[in-house]
């Protein structure tokens, strides 16, 4: 089972967000919300922020996003290293993300996903696991990647 999972959205995403911690709920996984409580306009790369830190950090073990696109939320995200954030769009790309590229970030798009989408998309993405072999050896290569990025 899941330790733990942090999960934030900005304006366009914060429905949706509210959505997705009923279905946490219901399955009976603890996550932490990071913002923003409101449909008030805030910036998403503060809140995509919190959110891989705690997940880079090893505070989490998965992070959720939700914004219109889900890809101002991913791009932001995949700035922290060791985090490797996806756009799902549907429950298909959402288990490939998990079990191909060892995705540790899901993000959603509020505005092009209806709601019953991102209940199923949340839900394969959480029961999807790493498929090892050669998906790994890539993964290490987008690890390597970042060390020397950071090296430079």
């Amino acid at each position: 089972m899941h330790k733990q999972i942090a999960i934030a959205a900005d304006h366009a995403g914060y429905e949706e967000k509210e959505l997705v911690k009923k279905t946490l709920d219901q399955m009976g996984i603890q996550y932490d919300d990071f913002g923003t409580q409101s449909t008030q306009s805030v910036d998403y790369p503060d809140y995509a922020k919190k959110v891989a830190d705690g997940v880079a950090r090893g505070d989490y073990d998965e992070g959720l996003l939700v914004c219109g696109s889900g890809t101002g939320m991913a791009i932001a995200a995949n700035k922290v290293p060791g985090v490797r954030a996806a756009v799902a769009w549907n429950e298909e790309i959402a288990r490939l993300s998990r079990e191909h590229n060892n995705a540790n970030v899901l993000a959603l798009a509020a505005r092009f996903t209806p709601p019953e989408e991102i209940t199923k998309i949340v839900k394969a993405w959480l029961a999807a696991k790493v498929d090892g072999g050669r998906h790994e050896r890539r993964v290490e290569k987008i690890t390597q990647i970042e060390k020397e990025e950071r090296q430079a």
